[in-house]
């Protein structure tokens, strides 16, 4: 694997610690961010004894401190590529189906290739989760062009540099049913220790309440919704479920927004079939590198992967459930033209 690619993993994985505390992490905090937080609205956290309302969105403690030093901090180069999500939305995926795109030149597409022996979320580093963590102020100077990066953050709170210049954001959601059952799985499977899981009833409640981390996830939503519409060079918004529906089709779609398309000699060759299979869920949740260690902070790499299948959410609500988000759903994007596929046939 070229130094490149070892250079940004060391950089951006140090010094974590390897279990959180009981309070969410918030004994690492500054001065300053704990000054902050006695400012801010607070709700009962899914993980953590709290999340609070910063900028508009529901976040942890300890992830308020890295996005104010990321908005402060980061500066944009015109080439810079920032694929946006809301949790449990496709992010591991749409690291690696970016990364395979971007580096086709470099990485040879059968044999060696880093998403074999490296986590999408070490290629494309988060800046909330890892390159702005720990206090620290990341010299991303030597990062290879174009530079990758993840974030969680609705595009409101986004730093100006992104918004201003002209680096490219990608956007992937997934639709609120199974966005939520993905999220109840991941945050119990997860949580601490000393805190109980959550019943699927409360977790409910809140979810649509907005409580959830980087929630609401309507406001997130539509956040991006609205950008790619108005500045459809600058936000590229997609859907997991068309992805999961025609791949081939997105990936290619993918390719031409972020400079880099498929010539007629790569599609003849296999190359957009070969991309997706190499970074298809059932081929990275297999590979050892995603079976042990962390990628992102507190979060082991094998809780990444779960099922990766649309309607999963049949075997969970109730239809009172169903009838209930239903109608947030209606409520808070009935008019945007924003809409999901519920349901596939490959339903376990």
């Amino acid at each position: 694997m070229p130094s490149s690619i070892n250079t940004t993993t060391s950089m951006t994985i140090t010094n974590y610690p390897k279990n959180q505390s009981s309070n969410g992490g918030e004994e690492e905090l500054s001065h300053e961010c704990k000054e902050l937080l006695l400012s801010l609205p607070k709700e009962k956290g899914w993980r953590t004894p709290h999340l609070y309302k910063y900028q508009e969105f529901w976040c942890q403690a300890i992830e308020i401190q890295s996005i104010v030093s990321f908005q402060r901090h980061f500066q944009a180069s015109d080439n810079d590529v920032v694929l946006a999500t809301i949790p449990k939305s496709g992010t591991t995926w749409l690291k690696a189906l970016a990364f395979a795109i971007v580096n086709r030149k470099r990485f040879a597409l059968e044999n060696n290739h880093p998403l074999l022996t490296s986590n999408p979320h070490d290629l494309v580093p988060f800046f909330e989760y890892k390159l702005y963590a720990n206090r620290q102020l990341p010299d991303l100077s030597n990062l290879p062009h174009p530079r990758l990066f993840g974030t969680h953050l609705p595009f409101p709170s986004l730093p100006t540099s992104i918004k201003k210049s002209g680096c490219r954001v990608v956007y992937i959601c997934r639709n609120p049913f199974d966005t939520f059952i993905s999220s109840w799985h991941f945050l119990n499977k997860v949580n601490p220790g000393s805190k109980a899981p959550m019943s699927l009833d409360e977790a409910f409640e809140m979810y649509c309440k907005g409580v959830i981390g980087f929630g609401p996830f309507w406001d997130h939503m539509l956040g991006y919704w609205k950008e790619s519409i108005e500045r459809p060079h600058k936000v590229l918004f997609l859907k997991y479920e068309d992805l999961k529906e025609d791949v081939t089709f997105h990936l290619k779609k993918l390719a031409e927004f972020l400079g880099f398309p498929f010539s007629l000699e790569e599609e003849r060759a296999g190359d957009v079939e070969k991309i997706a299979k190499l970074c298809s869920f059932e081929n990275m949740k297999e590979l050892e590198v995603n079976k042990a260690g962390k990628s992102i902070k507190y979060f082991e790499n094998k809780t990444l992967f779960r099922k990766g299948v649309v309607g999963d959410w049949v075997n969970y609500l109730t239809p009172r459930m169903v009838e209930q988000l239903t109608k947030v759903v209606e409520e808070k994007l009935g008019g945007s033209g924003l809409s999901f596929k519920l349901f596939t046939e490959d339903i376990e």
